[in-house]
């Protein structure tokens, strides 16, 4: 293969792999925003809310999923928030810890980015085939670019990497 066409991909994947950790970092900051949203609501009374907030969508309080809406949030406890807002800080530092790996480019983030892409790919699959939508589709294929990417990084990285040394074995 051409040298010059070798190192081109080499720069383009690692390009590839910085986007992805931008897209890891936005995702993060975007649940953070959310699990501090949830905090927000700790101590409040989410019905009176809730109520306020279909009256602004100008929404029929009285029908089916306004009522689920208005149920669930009846319902919610704030110890349930509190574990939501938990899980997705989480969630958002685990990302971000991703993020940070894949923009310096180390091997364990390009898995850990490989195997939390891949691990939703048969929900989002599943999900298409029951009901598309364009935003599923997005989904569906964010995931499997960032999983195709990860892979080729790490097929790229274990032929660039030298032959390991056997430890003790006699030298020629």
């Amino acid at each position: 293969m051409n040298t010059h066409v070798s190192i081109a991909r080499t720069a383009a994947l690692g390009r590839a792999v910085r986007v992805v950790a931008i897209y890891e970092g936005l995702k993060s900051a975007l649940v953070l925003a959310l699990a501090s949203g949830l905090l927000t609501l700790v101590h409040r009374h989410l019905h009176e809310i809730a109520v306020r907030l279909l009256q602004h969508a100008h929404l029929d309080p009285a029908a089916k999923y306004s009522r689920i809406f208005l149920d669930a949030a009846a319902h919610l406890q704030d110890s349930r928030l509190v574990l939501l807002a938990a899980a997705a800080i989480a969630y958002a530092v685990l990302h971000l810890v991703e993020a940070y790996g894949l923009w310096f480019h180390r091997a364990w983030a390009e898995v850990l980015a490989a195997g939390s892409a891949a691990i939703y790919l048969p929900v989002e699959i599943y999900e298409l085939l029951q009901h598309a939508t364009g935003i599923r589709a997005a989904f569906l294929i964010a995931n499997t670019v960032v999983v195709a990417v990860m892979i080729a990084s790490l097929f790229r990285r274990r032929r660039a990497a030298p032959d390991p040394v056997v430890i003790g074995a006699a030298e020629p």
